[in-house]
C-alpha cells in the first residue's frame, strides 16, 4: 500500500506525511511545475501545468488497494475503478455509493457556474477539518492493513 496525493492545492501534505512516516508508508505526491515541494520524506513527482497533467499521471501510477488523497472527484471515480482508496482532504471516503451523487452535484454546480450564477462558497478550513482527515487517514490505513492480512 502506498498514499498517492493529488497535492497541487492539498492542505494536508504535513498530516499525510506524518502519518505515513508513523506506518512506514510510502508518499508520492504529484504537482505540477508551478509548485514545489520537499518534505524530506515524499517521492514528488512533477509534471507539465497542462490541463489534467498531474491528474493523468496520478490516475497512471495508483495499484489497487493503494490510498489516494484528492479533491477532484474525477480523479477519485477513476481511484475507484482501479481498486484504490480514495478520500478528500476532509476526510470523505469516495466510494462507489456516493460517486455519482458527487459527480452529478459537482455537474450541476459547473452548469450553474456557466450560466453566470453562484454556487455557495467554501469555508475557510480548520482545525478540525485537519483533525477529521488525521482521523479518516489512520482509520483508511488500519483498514486496509488489516485487509492485507
Amino acid at each position: 500500500m502506498e498514499i498517492f496525493v493529488d497535492a497541487d492545492a492539498c492542505p494536508v501534505k504535513e498530516i499525510i506525511v506524518e502519518t505515513a512516516k508513523k506506518y512506514h508508508l510510502k508518499v508520492t505526491m504529484i504537482t505540477d511545475t508551478s509548485h514545489e515541494l520537499n518534505d524530506g520524506y515524499s517521492s514528488i513527482v512533477t509534471v507539465d501545468k497542462g490541463r489534467d497533467s498531474a491528474d493523468i499521471k496520478l490516475i497512471n501510477l495508483v495499484h489497487k488497494g493503494d490510498i489516494v488523497v484528492t479533491q477532484d472527484y474525477g480523479v477519485a471515480a477513476m481511484a475507484l475503478g482501479k481498486g484504490a482508496f480514495p478520500m478528500s482532504q476532509n476526510g470523505l471516503n469516495f466510494s462507489d455509493e456516493n460517486m455519482d451523487r458527487l459527480l452529478f452535484e459537482r455537474h450541476l454546480g459547473q452548469k450553474i457556474r456557466r450560466s453566470g450564477g453562484r454556487t455557495s462558497a467554501i469555508k475557510k478550513r480548520t482545525k478540525e477539518d485537519d483533525e477529521n482527515f488525521k482521523k479518516a487517514l489512520e482509520n483508511s490505513i488500519s483498514a486496509n492493513l488489516n485487509n492485507a492480512l
